[in-house]
């Protein structure tokens, strides 16, 4: 398997700029793991009639971290835009860097809201590298101890080239983010609104949460020739409480359905899942790549957006309900007129 086996023909006009408002307006494939069934076509307001009582759906309560500053090199002035990953040790970060090439290490920078110099500019100094694109940088200056305040949500280059504007800091989260650490959202989650939430309720559908701080590496595109029963993605950091696993498991027990919001949220369980599929609680890093071939071991669906072209994402997706299976639904999603990718329409796989 390489990429080129997950690829599919997609207009710019189908890759959605804003969500819908409301976002369960957004409308669901419903794509049958059953052979012989068709997909059938509906809204995201319609979840809870498709689904069963005692159903238990798994989202992933990240929060997404405004990490996007845009600012100069001191020296000269040229414009520059990090992405903050992670907190490396008080006052330094890991970080993504555009506009600075292979500026060496002691080299200063700037940042201010909008990336404009100003007087009360937070500064900050190259101290290390961490691979061929990722820097550490430290910070000097008011709100060192947490930059982020002074930056932007970190939506895609394919959303308006990136750049986020007030309506991003609130359509850029799902409603149950609670714990800071993604650089990504967990798209699938954005289609969730407190009536949606409340329908599912009423319907008898249960809920839990695990955390997985969605990573850039997810989102890379995967080099041209690479192996895919090889590859591996970049490590991400994931927790599974007590209570989600009780849940889980006892979902598992009882012969509940156990659907994940989302290919974060697979990943997490089929990481944290033991051959037999019980869940174990407990916080690690998952670097797994699930591919045509993986025997799923804690899940019965998948809640998801349409993914981007050879991606990891998409070959989850594949490996779950078939790859002819998905790209001929993603063509048939096109030629719906489908909006995708982040802030685009939902595939129930179940």
């Amino acid at each position: 398997m390489i990429p080129a086996d997950f690829d599919y023909d997609l207009p710019p006009s189908r890759i959605a700029q804003r969500p819908c408002r409301p976002r369960d307006a957004a409308r669901l494939l419903r794509l049958p793991l059953a052979p012989g069934e068709s997909p059938r076509h509906e809204l995201v307001a319609a979840l809870p009639a498709g689904l069963r009582p005692g159903d238990l759906l798994v989202v992933n309560d990240t929060r997404v971290i405004p990490g996007r500053l845009r600012g100069w090199k001191a020296a000269t002035g040229g414009r520059i835009e990090i992405l903050i990953l992670e907190e490396d040790a008080p006052r330094r970060f890991r970080a993504l860097a555009r506009g600075l090439g292979r500026a060496p290490i002691g080299t200063k920078l700037s940042f201010a809201a909008g990336g404009k110099a100003r007087g009360d500019a937070l500064s900050a100094e190259i101290v290390a590298r961490a691979g061929d694109a990722t820097l550490i940088l430290a910070f000097e200056g008011p709100g060192a101890e947490d930059p982020t305040w002074l930056g932007e949500m970190p939506i895609p280059p394919y959303i308006r080239g990136g750049r986020a504007d007030e309506r991003d800091v609130d359509d850029y989260q799902t409603c149950f983010a609670e714990r800071p650490g993604a650089v990504a959202a967990p798209t699938a989650g954005l289609h969730f609104t407190p009536r949606l939430l409340g329908d599912l309720e009423a319907r008898g559908v249960r809920r839990a949460r695990v955390t997985l701080h969605v990573g850039w590496g997810t989102f890379e595109a995967l080099p041209e020739e690479v192996d895919l029963s090889r590859a591996r993605l970049h490590a991400e950091h994931f927790e599974v409480t007590q209570d989600a696993a009780l849940a889980v498991n006892a979902a598992r027990a009882e012969g509940r359905r156990v659907i994940a919001v989302g290919t974060t949220t697979a990943r997490v369980l089929e990481s944290a899942a033991s051959p037999e599929g019980r869940i174990a609680p407990g916080a690690g890093t998952t670097d797994l790549f699930i591919r045509p071939g993986h025997r799923f071991r804690a899940l019965d669906g998948l809640l998801t957006n349409f993914h981007l072209p050879r991606s990891s994402l998409l070959v989850l997706v594949c490996a779950l309900a078939g790859r002819e299976r998905v790209l001929a639904a993603y063509r048939e999603a096109v030629r719906r007129g489908y909006r995708l990718y982040s802030y685009g329409d939902a595939m129930l796989v179940l």
